[in-house]
Protein backbone atom coordinates (compact mmCIF):
# COMPACT_ATOMS: atom_id res chain seq x y z
CA UNK A 1 0.00 0.00 0.00
CA UNK A 2 1.37 3.45 -0.90
CA UNK A 3 1.80 6.20 1.66
CA UNK A 4 -1.11 8.10 0.10
CA UNK A 5 -3.35 5.07 0.60
CA UNK A 6 -2.15 4.76 4.19
CA UNK A 7 -3.04 8.41 4.74
CA UNK A 8 -6.61 7.67 3.70
CA UNK A 9 -7.15 4.87 6.21
CA UNK A 10 -5.35 6.46 9.14
CA UNK A 11 -6.39 9.44 11.24
CA UNK A 12 -7.19 12.57 9.27
CA UNK A 13 -4.55 14.65 11.03
CA UNK A 14 -1.57 12.66 9.70
CA UNK A 15 -1.33 14.89 6.64
CA UNK A 16 -1.49 17.97 8.86
CA UNK A 17 1.35 16.72 11.06
CA UNK A 18 3.43 15.88 8.00
CA UNK A 19 3.13 19.41 6.63
CA UNK A 20 3.80 20.93 10.04
CA UNK A 21 6.97 18.88 10.49
CA UNK A 22 8.38 19.57 7.03
CA UNK A 23 7.79 23.32 7.20
CA UNK A 24 9.64 23.45 10.54
CA UNK A 25 12.77 21.65 9.30
CA UNK A 26 14.17 24.57 7.24
CA UNK A 27 13.63 26.96 10.16
CA UNK A 28 15.34 24.96 12.88
CA UNK A 29 17.87 22.96 10.85
CA UNK A 30 18.57 24.59 7.49
CA UNK A 31 18.88 28.21 8.67
CA UNK A 32 21.72 27.49 11.18
CA UNK A 33 23.43 25.18 8.68
CA UNK A 34 23.31 27.57 5.74
CA UNK A 35 24.70 30.49 7.72
CA UNK A 36 27.84 28.46 8.47
CA UNK A 37 28.07 26.33 5.32
CA UNK A 38 26.00 27.94 2.53
CA UNK A 39 27.48 25.88 -0.28
CA UNK A 40 26.93 22.64 1.61
CA UNK A 41 23.28 23.56 2.15
CA UNK A 42 22.89 24.41 -1.54
CA UNK A 43 24.48 21.13 -2.64
CA UNK A 44 22.18 19.20 -0.30
CA UNK A 45 19.33 20.29 -2.59
CA UNK A 46 20.70 17.87 -5.19
CA UNK A 47 20.61 15.11 -2.58
CA UNK A 48 16.97 15.83 -1.65
CA UNK A 49 15.93 15.86 -5.32
CA UNK A 50 17.82 12.61 -5.96
CA UNK A 51 16.16 10.98 -2.96
CA UNK A 52 12.79 12.23 -4.19
CA UNK A 53 13.28 10.78 -7.66
CA UNK A 54 14.45 7.48 -6.21
CA UNK A 55 11.49 7.20 -3.85
CA UNK A 56 8.97 8.00 -6.58
CA UNK A 57 10.16 5.00 -8.60
CA UNK A 58 8.89 2.60 -5.92
CA UNK A 59 5.19 2.11 -5.27
CA UNK A 60 5.53 1.85 -1.49
CA UNK A 61 7.50 5.10 -1.18
CA UNK A 62 6.05 7.08 -4.08
CA UNK A 63 4.17 9.53 -1.89
CA UNK A 64 7.23 10.20 0.26
CA UNK A 65 9.15 11.01 -2.91
CA UNK A 66 6.33 13.30 -4.00
CA UNK A 67 6.54 15.20 -0.72
CA UNK A 68 10.32 15.29 -0.84
CA UNK A 69 10.25 17.08 -4.18
CA UNK A 70 8.27 20.01 -2.74
CA UNK A 71 10.52 20.03 0.31
CA UNK A 72 13.60 20.23 -1.94
CA UNK A 73 12.18 23.34 -3.63
CA UNK A 74 11.72 25.04 -0.27
CA UNK A 75 15.20 23.94 0.77
CA UNK A 76 16.72 25.38 -2.42
CA UNK A 77 15.05 28.75 -1.91
CA UNK A 78 16.09 28.84 1.74
CA UNK A 79 19.69 28.00 0.88
CA UNK A 80 19.89 30.81 -1.66
CA UNK A 81 18.30 33.44 0.56
CA UNK A 82 19.94 32.59 3.88
CA UNK A 83 23.29 31.92 2.25
CA UNK A 84 23.71 35.10 0.20
CA UNK A 85 20.77 37.49 0.50
CA UNK A 86 19.63 37.37 4.13
CA UNK A 87 20.64 41.00 4.64
CA UNK A 88 17.76 42.19 2.41
CA UNK A 89 14.28 41.19 3.65
CA UNK A 90 12.60 42.55 0.51
CA UNK A 91 14.24 39.75 -1.48
CA UNK A 92 12.97 37.03 0.84
CA UNK A 93 9.60 36.36 -0.77
CA UNK A 94 10.79 36.60 -4.41
CA UNK A 95 13.55 34.08 -3.71
CA UNK A 96 11.22 31.80 -1.75
CA UNK A 97 8.92 31.83 -4.80
CA UNK A 98 11.68 30.62 -7.11
CA UNK A 99 9.96 27.26 -7.66
CA UNK A 100 6.44 28.65 -7.98
CA UNK A 101 6.22 28.00 -11.75
CA UNK A 102 7.31 24.39 -11.14
CA UNK A 103 4.68 23.86 -8.45
CA UNK A 104 1.87 25.34 -10.56
CA UNK A 105 3.00 23.38 -13.61
CA UNK A 106 3.04 20.11 -11.64
CA UNK A 107 -0.45 20.74 -10.28
CA UNK A 108 -1.79 21.46 -13.77
CA UNK A 109 -0.21 18.22 -14.99
CA UNK A 110 -1.44 16.30 -11.93
CA UNK A 111 2.14 15.48 -10.90
CA UNK A 112 3.88 15.77 -7.53
CA UNK A 113 0.64 16.98 -5.96
CA UNK A 114 1.73 16.41 -2.36
CA UNK A 115 5.02 18.21 -2.84
CA UNK A 116 3.54 21.02 -4.90
CA UNK A 117 0.80 21.77 -2.39
CA UNK A 118 3.29 21.56 0.47
CA UNK A 119 5.45 24.12 -1.31
CA UNK A 120 2.47 26.41 -1.98
CA UNK A 121 1.33 26.19 1.63
CA UNK A 122 4.82 26.98 2.86
CA UNK A 123 5.07 29.91 0.44
CA UNK A 124 1.70 31.26 1.60
CA UNK A 125 2.85 31.15 5.22
CA UNK A 126 6.06 32.93 4.25
CA UNK A 127 4.09 35.58 2.37
CA UNK A 128 1.90 36.28 5.40
CA UNK A 129 4.95 36.67 7.63
CA UNK A 130 6.68 38.98 5.16
CA UNK A 131 3.54 41.07 4.71
CA UNK A 132 3.55 41.66 8.45
CA UNK A 133 7.21 42.72 8.28
CA UNK A 134 6.40 45.29 5.60
CA UNK A 135 3.23 46.60 7.23
CA UNK A 136 4.81 47.11 10.67
CA UNK A 137 8.12 48.40 9.33
CA UNK A 138 10.39 45.68 10.69
CA UNK A 139 12.64 45.49 7.62
CA UNK A 140 15.15 48.11 8.92
CA UNK A 141 15.50 46.17 12.16
CA UNK A 142 16.17 42.99 10.19
CA UNK A 143 18.93 44.65 8.15
CA UNK A 144 20.59 45.91 11.34
CA UNK A 145 20.31 42.48 12.95
CA UNK A 146 21.98 40.77 9.99
CA UNK A 147 24.75 43.40 9.82
CA UNK A 148 25.35 43.65 13.57
CA UNK A 149 24.40 40.36 15.32
CA UNK A 150 26.31 41.50 18.39
CA UNK A 151 23.60 44.15 18.90
CA UNK A 152 20.75 41.61 18.94
CA UNK A 153 19.39 42.75 22.31
CA UNK A 154 19.01 46.43 21.45
CA UNK A 155 17.72 45.69 17.94
CA UNK A 156 15.05 43.31 19.28
CA UNK A 157 14.08 45.93 21.85
CA UNK A 158 13.43 48.46 19.07
CA UNK A 159 11.55 45.91 16.96
CA UNK A 160 9.31 44.90 19.87
CA UNK A 161 8.50 48.57 20.44
CA UNK A 162 7.13 48.70 16.88
CA UNK A 163 5.20 45.46 17.34
CA UNK A 164 3.63 46.38 20.67
CA UNK A 165 1.52 49.17 19.19
CA UNK A 166 -2.15 49.15 18.20
CA UNK A 167 -1.07 48.92 14.56
CA UNK A 168 1.38 46.09 15.17
CA UNK A 169 -0.92 44.09 17.45
CA UNK A 170 -3.89 44.67 15.15
CA UNK A 171 -2.07 43.14 12.19
CA UNK A 172 -0.91 40.22 14.32
CA UNK A 173 -4.56 39.47 15.05
CA UNK A 174 -5.75 39.96 11.45
CA UNK A 175 -3.03 37.86 9.81
CA UNK A 176 -3.12 35.27 12.61
CA UNK A 177 -6.87 34.78 12.23
CA UNK A 178 -6.44 34.57 8.44
CA UNK A 179 -3.81 31.84 8.72
CA UNK A 180 -5.80 29.97 11.36
CA UNK A 181 -8.98 30.11 9.26
CA UNK A 182 -7.18 28.85 6.17
CA UNK A 183 -5.49 26.07 8.16
CA UNK A 184 -8.80 24.92 9.66
CA UNK A 185 -10.52 25.03 6.27
CA UNK A 186 -7.84 23.02 4.49
CA UNK A 187 -7.44 20.68 7.48
CA UNK A 188 -11.09 19.61 7.22
CA UNK A 189 -10.69 18.70 3.56
CA UNK A 190 -10.74 15.08 2.41
CA UNK A 191 -7.80 15.91 0.13
CA UNK A 192 -4.43 14.84 1.55
CA UNK A 193 -2.53 17.65 -0.27
CA UNK A 194 -4.84 20.22 1.29
CA UNK A 195 -4.32 18.73 4.74
CA UNK A 196 -0.60 19.12 4.20
CA UNK A 197 -1.23 22.78 3.36
CA UNK A 198 -3.04 23.03 6.69
CA UNK A 199 0.03 21.66 8.44
CA UNK A 200 2.33 24.17 6.80
CA UNK A 201 0.08 27.06 7.86
CA UNK A 202 -0.15 25.79 11.43
CA UNK A 203 3.63 25.41 11.38
CA UNK A 204 3.96 29.03 10.28
CA UNK A 205 1.76 30.18 13.15
CA UNK A 206 3.70 28.15 15.69
CA UNK A 207 7.13 29.17 14.43
CA UNK A 208 6.22 32.87 14.21
CA UNK A 209 4.62 32.71 17.63
CA UNK A 210 7.68 30.99 19.10
CA UNK A 211 10.07 33.58 17.69
CA UNK A 212 7.83 36.41 18.83
CA UNK A 213 7.60 35.01 22.35
CA UNK A 214 11.36 34.46 22.47
CA UNK A 215 11.99 38.03 21.39
CA UNK A 216 9.62 39.41 24.03
CA UNK A 217 11.11 37.27 26.80
CA UNK A 218 14.64 38.27 25.84
CA UNK A 219 13.71 41.93 25.91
Amino acid sequence: MSLLACFRVKQWHLGVWTGLFLVSVPVFFEAPLVRQFPWLSLVLTILWISVSLFLTTHHLTQSWGDLMMGFSWSWLAGSIYWGWFRWEPLLHLPIEAIALPLAIGCILKNQYLLGSWFYLGSLLGTAMTDIYFYLVGLAPHWRKLMAHPEMTGSILHSAIADIMTPWGIGWVIILGITLLTLSLFTGRSQSIPQRIVSGTLIGTLLVDGLFGLTAILSK
